[in-house]
């Protein structure tokens, strides 16, 4: 019998997947528990459709990164810290700041979550911080630390 599977099924396969399982296995424990659904003409077109829709999305999201990356190149976030001795900080700048940094001086908008930093800035100076803004696009955040006055 085939069925289009609603959502993961371990060992039978992925969401939106039509797949060829035995009568019994179907009738009793996929469509009981709204797992799979029977691979009728309307829901084959509909899982099409979704499909589709899901590629337009996905293709869109991906436009979305590579143009924030592409604003990212020319940006030089400046940030002002409390200072310490010998031009050390009173605490580090966090993604989080870098983030509000973004947001306010250049109206664009990357959670923090997508800055990595590999150690936090705990000195005044310049820095690049990675921003993974997903689909295999990656951009760079240039980063001024000066002391406020």
């Amino acid at each position: 019998m085939k069925v289009i599977l609603q959502q993961d099924v371990k060992g039978q396969g992925k969401k939106g997947q039509m797949i060829e399982a035995s009568e019994g296995y179907a009738r009793n424990y996929l469509l009981p528990r709204k797992m799979a659904v029977p691979a009728t003409a309307d829901a084959v077109n509909t899982m099409n459709l979704k499909e589709k829709a899901r590629k337009a999305e996905e293709a869109r999201q991906k436009a979305e990164a590579e143009a924030a990356a592409e604003k990212l190149q020319g940006c030089m976030v400046r940030l002002t810290a409390r200072a310490g001795t010998g031009g050390r900080l009173f605490g580090a700048v966090t993604a989080k700041e870098i983030s509000e940094g973004l947001a306010k001086q250049y109206s664009i908008d990357i959670p923090k979550q997508k800055l990595q930093l590999e150690e936090p800035i705990k000195a005044f100076g310049t820095y690049q911080v990675k921003a993974k803004l997903g689909f295999d696009v990656a951009g760079t955040v240039n980063v001024v630390v000066s002391e406020e006055k």
